[in-house]
Formats: structure tokens, sequence, C-alpha cells
């Protein structure tokens, strides 16, 4: 089992196909529209007041798929537990089921330097912290997580994510919801709970399954982060107990720091200024519509859908 702890400074993408990911909902849970499909519906806001809307061509849209990543851990082999196994909850513990919402979004955008915001950005330590079990750690179980609490949550915050490697803990639905409660986090519903693009893996544990959609399988899932303009929580978890079946299930992390260190100064700062958001709304509309229809989809969509997550 492989799990990564993540504080909401950091983008990730998913390659579906079929993977058997979990995605624990830890005060965040996995979160993020950014799917691509054949035909799709891209918003960009310059302001609040202002949404301009445009419907992309099937045949001019650029092909989506999953970028090469700038470094690639070495797979290690280890064995899971069978679906049987991985997916028993621990009838003794208490039922997470009706959930709070996740905290609203703070705003909290005016005022910045943006060169400042950029030189800090570029100072950060490399993201994600590794951190490999030991057979004394694995020994430990949940009471690893708990004895080291302050120093795991501290390094989250210094590095924006951690990833846990070769603990036997989190092998399993219940023991993974051991190493989050172990951490003191507090589970809520998805931010995008209410558009039906996750189902529960197992409500009880506040375990979510990742968008396993059939319209959305066979898509690259653009990097994004775990919230709306709406809703956001502060952490979240992702593990995996089995490896993907028919191929891809690739999850790439991107370091949001290095990324905004890396950004032109001009561009950086143009696209504060003009508050630049770019939302992406996934459509499967028939090459064969008319345009009229085509636009009143897409009207459809900003007047109806956009609301939920913006």
């Amino acid at each position: 089992a492989e799990t990564l702890v993540e504080v909401e400074t950091l983008l990730h993408g998913h390659n579906r196909k079929e993977t058997m990911m979990r995605i624990a909902a830890l005060a965040t849970v996995v979160g993020g529209a950014s799917a691509f499909a054949p035909s799709q519906l891209v918003r960009r806001t310059a302001a609040a007041s202002s949404l301009h809307s445009t419907l992309e061509r099937e045949e001019t849209a650029p092909t989506r798929v999953a970028p090469d990543a700038g470094w690639e851990p070495e797979w290690e082999g280890r064995t899971g537990l069978s679906p049987d196994e991985f997916m028993k909850s621990d009838m003794d513990s208490e039922d997470l089921s009706g959930m709070w919402e996740c905290p609203l979004t703070r705003w909290d955008s005016e005022g910045i330097d943006v060169e400042k915001a950029q030189a800090e950005g570029a100072k950060q330590p490399h993201c994600p912290l590794e951190m490999k079990a030991s057979d004394a750690d694995n020994a430990m179980g949940a009471e690893y997580f708990s004895k080291n609490k302050e120093q795991i949550r501290a390094d989250l915050l210094k590095y924006g994510a951690i990833w846990f490697r070769g603990f036997d803990l989190m092998k399993s639905v219940s023991g993974n919801r051991e190493m989050h409660e172990a951490l003191g986090l507090d589970p809520c519903l998805d931010p995008l709970h209410s558009s039906g693009l996750r189902k529960f893996a197992s409500e009880r544990d506040a375990l979510y399954e990742e968008v396993n959609k059939p319209s959305l399988r066979q898509h690259y899932i653009g990097l994004h982060n775990e919230s709306t303009a709406k809703r956001t929580a502060a952490y979240a978890a992702f593990v995996c107990f089995q490896r993907a079946t028919e191929g891809g299930g690739r999850f790439l992390v991107a370091d949001g720091a290095a990324i905004l260190g890396e950004l032109s100064p001009e561009l950086a700062k143009k696209l504060y200024e003009r508050k630049i958001r770019i939302s992406v709304s996934n459509l499967d509309i028939p090459p064969s519509f008319p345009g009229p229809i085509k636009e009143g989809i897409k009207g459809l969509v900003d007047a109806a859908v956009a609301p939920k997550f913006d």
C-alpha cells in the first residue's frame, strides 16, 4: 500500500484505467473537476463579475495525454491484500456516515506581492517528503502515527505532502482509517460531493473511491487542487490498495510552490492582476449536434452546474 497525505498546496493528476485507488476524506477529499473529454466546455474568468464561455470544437481540441513524470520512483513490487481483505471495515469502530461538509473556501488573494511569493516558492523544500517504514515502524502499527503526530503534521506544512511507503497499516480500509485518526485529521465530505462524480468506497470509514465513471476512465485528468471555489479542506489522503489491472493508474504529483517559482515573473503577475481562473466542465457532446444546441448546453452548464463549484 502506498499512501500520500497532502496539504492543499499541491497539484496532482490521474490517468484513469480501472485503478483500485481509494481516497480518504480527511478534512479534504479528492475533488477537482478538471477532467478532459472529447468535447469540453472551458470557462475562463477574468473577474467574478465577468464570465466568458467558449465551446471548443472536437476537431480543434488538443489531445489530452498524461505527461511524463520528471521523476519516477522505483517499483518495489510489494504484494497487497485481496479485495475481500482490504475492503473489510472494522465494525467495532464508529460509523462516520453523515459527515459534515468540508469548510468553505477562504479567499485571501488581495495585496499579494507576486515577486516575493515566487521567491518564497522557489526556496521551498522538495515535495513530497518520502518516508519509508522500517520493520520497527510496522511493528508499532497505528501507534507509530500517534507517537509521531506532531512531527508528521509539522512536516506536512513544511513539505506540502508526505509519501508513506511500505507501511503495512495502510494496506486496508480499516488500517488507513487508523492512520488518519491517529494523526487527528477529521473527515468531511468531498468538496465535489454534490456533483455525484465520486462514490464512497466505504462511507462508514470516510473513504471515497476515485472518480471512476465509465465516461471518464479513458481520459487523463489534468493537474488540479482538491478544492472548489465553494469548498476547500485542509488535508487529503490518497491510498492505493491494488495496482491498476489494465495499465495506467498513474498518480502524478506536482510541486505547486516549485511551479510558481519557475513561472516567468511577467506571466505570474499578469495572471494575478487579471484574476485569471480556468474551469473545465466535462461534456461528451456529440459532434453532430447543431451549433445552437451546443450553445444551449453551454449556457445551461454556466447557469446550473458552474455555481456548485465556482
